[in-house]
């Protein structure tokens, strides 16, 4: 049974993906939207990320894709990296098990050019080299939706928006009380267990919850290359939103978001200076805070958000075998912003979205444990001021545009202006539309990159031109639906790290190595996804992604070959089956064509692919019972040469909803 699976039955689900390339994901609901509400088009979903205010997708010239409540929930999915692998587009990488440094690459992207929100809050981190965000500790948890903006986006989000957006919510008070619990336990002693509740209480509205997980893991460094050591993990978050209404017109709202997570990992240091067993581990804090007040005016035509943000990072790593400092590194950063944003609807068909923003990054890092007698710490602050504007207009019907400009202004490296454009065109009634979009990204340096042992003051931020077109065509009674887009990104002044093995000016001062404005990178591709109900109760659902992402760094000797990690070819797919009311099932494939994970394209990871298979059944309206097989073929691939890859799995769990 096993070998007809993965022979035939599997193998020709991957071949017709390829082909008819489809998600289920773009499927979404409104920002506010109830289930029970009978107005909700799920076709013609409302989404924020695009414009920073509501609008119809069938409006959105942009690229983007919706994760409702109902899609996390019905993934079972525990890490939300995991779950963003199954959008067109994104490739993720990460360094062995569960709690590993993890990537995320919007198409080809690097992983530090995605910006990342929570709850209306910006997190770069300061204490990563690129200032991007680690997905390794970010998990479903609370989250209710998901919303995924592919393509530069800078000109609305400024600094890091070069790949794209990935705009995070959690669970709001929706009646006067709810709750949450869910449970689950499987494979290499992995526990799970998230409870949430809140309700309304007159004007006051509040919601907190907590989760906990942990696994034994299994080891970093490749089992297949030796590895014996498991790895093990565990992660607490926490999230709380407080708003209080003082009228008709005004509210204040307070969001937190907590998380303290430990790991252990393999790593180079071990006795002899060779990648394998290690007994490493590092601790990691994140916290958000952030205070809004919001309001309108102008007989609700002007909407008001002034709010202060504040996001805060404490990394440590540590290696027992060395002596007698056994901390290898540590890092405290933090970002505090302050911002004005108006949304100003003129009518139903032309609006205004403008604001300003003042943000402050500060960073203290050091490696005591590699010192050598001489203190290394490094203590940095760098301030952004902005201002920015997008004007949508729905020109003649059904055609809507909108343009849109940002300067920023660098404590460092002074101005920087950004612009974009896009268009959607509905035809056919509403069956046929069209989008293109355009859009200018730019990624300040981090203060880790201008200010640390290895950093360069003469650093330029790395900017990039985007554009994308593309065609959705709903057909049999909408019901069904399919999708072409055609992307195209050249990016420039791309900062890398280099060793003084060659030397270099910067090698008088920074021995060991230095960052460097030498990088270029051009992508181009295509995505293909569709939905398709074979019936009442199948439904089939595929995306698939091709691009080649090839690096443009002149006179490099790595000149026209792919970057590392970027596969050419990503597909997912899966067969969903309402067997009853009660009962559902799906089978999941995802399929990843070959990659390097060097620049010199000397080392090739193969082609893999990855079957999951889950089910859930309803006890009671509000309790029901799931199960699911991770990697139920036990593939053997790599994501990162040396790292090994979780082998199969079994999981069970239950929900409970008040």
């Amino acid at each position: 049974m096993h070998s007809f699976i993965s022979n035939l039955t599997l193998r020709s689900s991957l071949l017709l993906a390829l082909h008819i390339a489809a998600s289920p994901l773009a499927l979404a609901e409104s920002a506010n939207s109830d289930n029970s509400d009978t107005s909700f088009d799920p076709l013609d979903p409302v989404v924020v990320v695009a414009t920073r205010a509501p609008e119809p997708l069938s409006k959105i010239g942009n690229s983007v894709t919706v994760l409702t409540q109902a899609t996390i929930v019905d993934s079972q999915t525990v890490v939300i990296s995991d779950l963003l692998a199954q959008t067109p587009g994104l490739n993720v990488a990460r360094n062995g098990g569960i709690g590993g440094i993890t990537s995320v690459f919007i198409r080809g992207a690097e992983s530090g050019q995605t910006l990342v929100r929570i709850d209306g809050v910006s997190f770069d981190d300061p204490t990563h080299p690129d200032s991007g965000f680690d997905f390794a500790n970010l998990y479903t948890g609370d989250i209710t939706r998901i919303e995924i903006l592919r393509g530069a986006h800078s000109a609305l989000y400024g600094s890091q928006a070069i790949g794209g957006v990935i705009d995070i919510s959690t669970a709001a008070p929706s009646k006067d009380l709810a709750g949450t619990y869910s449970a689950e336990g499987g494979s290499k002693d992995t526990w799970l267990t998230n409870a949430g509740m809140g309700g309304t209480v007159g004007d006051l509205g509040w919601r907190l919850s907590g989760q906990h997980f942990q696994t034994g893991g299994i080891p970093d460094f490749d089992k297949n290359f030796g590895g014996t050591t498991r790895d093990r993990s565990s992660n607490n978050s926490f999230s709380g939103k407080l708003s209080y209404a003082l009228n008709t017109n005004w509210s204040v709202n307070f969001n937190g978001y907590y998380v303290r997570a430990r790991s252990r990992f393999d790593g180079y240091d071990t006795p002899t200076g060779a990648f394998g067993n290690d007994l490493e581990f590092n601790t990691v804090m994140q916290a958000i805070g952030y205070a809004g007040l919001k309001g309108s005016s102008l007989n609700g035509q002007l909407h008001h958000q002034l709010s202060a943000q504040v996001t805060e990072t404490d990394r440590e790593s540590f290696d027992p075998m060395l002596t007698p400092i056994n901390e290898t590194y540590y890092g405290y950063g933090n970002n505090r912003r302050f911002e004005y944003q108006g949304n100003w609807d003129f009518n139903a068909d032309n609006h205004l979205v403008f604001g300003v923003e003042n943000a402050r990054a500060r960073l203290n890092t050091d490696s005591p444990a590699y010192d050598f007698g001489a203190p290394g710490l490094s203590r940095a602050s760098a301030q952004i001021n902005s201002g920015y504007g997008e004007f949508t207009s729905t020109l003649v019907k059904d055609l809507t545009v909108s343009l849109g400009a940002r300067v920023d202004n660098h404590s460092a490296f002074g101005r920087h202006t950004t612009a974009e454009a896009s268009a959607a065109y509905s035809l056919n009634q509403g069956n046929t539309i069209l989008r293109s979009s355009f859009g200018q990204g730019f990624k300040a340096p981090s203060l880790y990159q201008l200010y640390s042992q290895y950093g360069n003051t003469a650093l330029r931020p790395e900017s990039s031109s985007n554009w994308d077109a593309g065609i959705e065509q709903h057909f049999w009674t909408a019901r069904a639906w399919a999708s072409a887009t055609y992307f195209q990104r050249d990016s420039r002044n791309l900062i890398g790290f280099f060793s003084c093995s060659t030397p270099s000016p910067l090698c008088a001062t920074e021995p060991f190595g230095y960052y460097a404005n030498i990088n270029g990178a051009n992508v181009r591709g295509v995505e293909l996804q569709t939905t398709l109900p074979l019936s009442e109760a199948l439904t089939f659902n595929a995306n698939y992604t091709y691009m080649t992402d090839l690096d443009r760094s002149a006179g490099a000797s790595t000149y026209g070959l792919d970057l590392p990690r970027r596969p050419r070819q990503l597909a997912n797919a899966s067969l969903s089956w309402c067997a009853t009311q009660r009962l559902t099932a799906t089978a999941a494939i995802r399929q990843s064509g070959p990659a390097f994970d060097d620049a010199a394209n000397t080392i090739k990871m193969g082609g893999y692919y990855v079957v999951d298979l889950r089910a859930s059944y309803q006890l009671s309206p509000r309790w029901d019972v799931y199960g699911r097989v991770e990697n139920s073929t036990d593939r053997q691939y790599e994501v990162a040469y040396l790292y090994g890859t979780l082998g199969r799995g079994f999981f069970v769990g239950t929900r409970y909803s008040l």
